[in-house]
């Protein structure tokens, strides 16, 4: 069954912004090839830390929104840990309402980057 899902992972700030964004497509590709349909991404960029994480106080935060299989969030996880550049990810199924809110979200983000231009 089809679910919808939002990670956000933080990577970790000694990395340049070059490798910093290679992780991120590691990540995006890997949602790809496991037939995951990506909704919406974000790229929050370089944020403080509420505490130290791994003696570090920055990390670059990193959202994905999309659907895909229960069984493949596990392989997802499993991955996520085994990335020394993951400082921390967190993956939440959405239910019904979190949908519609994201929904609203993206459609309230891309207007007001339609009336920036």
């Amino acid at each position: 069954m089809i679910n919808h899902y939002e990670t956000v992972f933080i990577v970790t700030p000694v990395l340049s912004a070059e490798q910093a964004k290679e992780t991120v497509e590691k990540f995006k590709k890997m949602l790809q090839e496991n037939e995951a349909k990506i909704v919406n991404e974000e790229h929050w960029g370089l944020k403080k830390l509420a505490y130290p994480i791994q003696k570090k106080s920055t990390g670059f935060y990193q959202l994905f929104q999309y659907e895909a299989e229960g069984d493949f969030i596990a392989k997802l996880e499993l991955a996520f840990k085994r990335d020394e550049r993951i400082m921390r990810f967190l993956t939440v199924k959405l239910d019904k309402h979190a949908v519609e809110y994201a929904k609203k979200r993206i459609e309230k983000r891309k207007s007001s980057a339609k009336a920036e231009k």
